[in-house]
């Protein structure tokens, strides 16, 4: 009997032991197992963030931003030379108005600034020379006739043999004299603007010589006009072109008839396109850069002689889809840029405008464009923002700062 109870003692001691170590290690590691998942779930949450994101902007917020929209552009980054230049004119399209004779100037009809056209007054002087110019004319004039009628008949007595050689040459020195007398006495009314049939006047208009744009004036009422010196200056625009200093070693790549495109360097970065019509012979100065002359296809009346260029001479065609630089903007290290995905009329806010990021490479850069390739097929219709992308960046990170929802 004492045994069997010894034994039991023994068993129910036995199962103490096993249920004291080993039932709390198994709930040990059940809490363990447990709170090591959502660690895990937490981690891949944060890698597996998608980079496209939507931003939600009402009207206007819209119209604030100036956003413009377009799609990309072909465009040769690769295959070009650059260049350094400045805007040009002729010297037959300029013009420095003077007068031929000394003047009081009595009136001025222009402003700088102002269009005007080859012939038009642009201011009077006043001079008694010019009556007595005129005076002179018409004595010359009559005395000429006169000359003339008594040459010819010296003329017919010489041939008949009735008159003496000596007198018909005295005849035809007097003609011919009174003849370049007149014709001198004709071209200074002719340079003077004064008509020479009208009545006698000490006052001459100054006509343009050319049609353009007043460029400065350098006269006032009651100021003396002298012989010879700029009174008026005139530029005509129409004519303006641009001269590209290209430097030896591209020389031999630069031909007539290739396309340039450049932008002002101190404007903004709207593209202005020519074509090279003329290469130089000689260097320029001691910068051995030559002058390569480019004809301007568009925005002529926008530019003024003298604006300095950054251009670009297509040598080859290697087209690329491009953007405006300021179309892609960097976040977190990659390249976005944003597309309109649809618009929506709110009763409240009116049309609402629903932007969406999509992640893009870019490439080679010139001239305020970059090349662009997008990480996901878009549609052909798509519309980017070309202007505007930072506004609607700086509008998603205030939203998620601001613990706003995020499509």
């Amino acid at each position: 009997m004492k045994k069997k109870h010894f034994i039991y003692v023994i068993a129910i001691a036995a199962i103490s032991l096993i249920t004291y170590f080993v039932w709390p290690r198994s709930e040990t590691d059940g809490h363990e197992h447990e709170s090591a998942r959502p660690e895990k779930t937490d981690t891949v949450a944060e890698i597996e963030t998608p980079a496209s994101k939507e931003v939600q902007l009402n009207e206007a917020q819209y119209h604030a931003s100036e956003i413009e929209l377009g799609t990309f552009s072909s465009k040769n980054l690769s295959a070009v030379i650059s260049a350094n230049g400045y805007t040009k004119l002729p010297p037959q399209n300029e013009a420095e108005v003077s007068v031929y004779m000394p003047g009081i100037v009595r009136s001025i009809n222009i402003i700088e600034g102002q269009a005007v056209r080859k012939g038009q007054v642009l201011a009077t002087i006043e001079s008694p020379e010019f009556a007595s110019i005129q005076q002179e004319y018409k004595t010359s004039k009559s005395s000429l006739e006169f000359l003339k009628l008594e040459f010819d008949r010296q003329k017919t007595l010489s041939d008949e043999g009735v008159n003496s050689k000596k007198t018909f040459q005295k005849t035809k020195s007097e003609y011919e004299i009174e003849k370049a007398r007149f014709n001198s006495l004709q071209r200074q009314m002719h340079l003077l603007n004064i008509n020479g049939n009208s009545n006698a006047t000490t006052t001459a208009p100054v006509l343009a010589p050319i049609s353009g744009f007043i460029t400065e004036i350098n006269i006032k009422i009651g100021s003396n006009a002298e012989a010879g010196k700029p009174l008026l200056g005139i530029v005509d625009n129409s004519k303006l072109h641009v001269d590209l200093l290209v430097y030896e070693k591209d020389l031999h790549k630069v031909k007539p008839g290739q396309n340039v495109r450049f932008v002002l360097t101190n404007q903004d970065n709207s593209e202005i396109m020519g074509k090279i019509f003329s290469v130089g012979k000689a260097f320029e100065n001691e910068t051995k850069s030559v002058a390569v002359h480019a004809d301007i296809s568009n925005d002529k009346q926008k530019l003024i002689p003298g604006m300095y260029v950054n251009a670009l001479i297509d040598i080859g065609a290697s087209a690329v889809d491009a953007l405006p630089i300021d179309a892609v903007i960097k976040a977190d290290g990659r390249e976005f840029i944003f597309i309109l995905q649809n618009m929506e009329d709110d009763p409240k806010q009116g049309k609402m405008y629903h932007f969406q990021r999509i992640e893009v490479k870019s490439g080679t850069a010139q001239l305020g464009y970059v090349q662009v390739a997008t990480l996901q097929p878009l549609e052909k219709d798509a519309e980017i923002v070309l202007k505007g992308a930072y506004y609607i960046q700086s509008h998603l990170l205030k939203s998620e700062g601001g613990g706003e929802h995020e499509h």
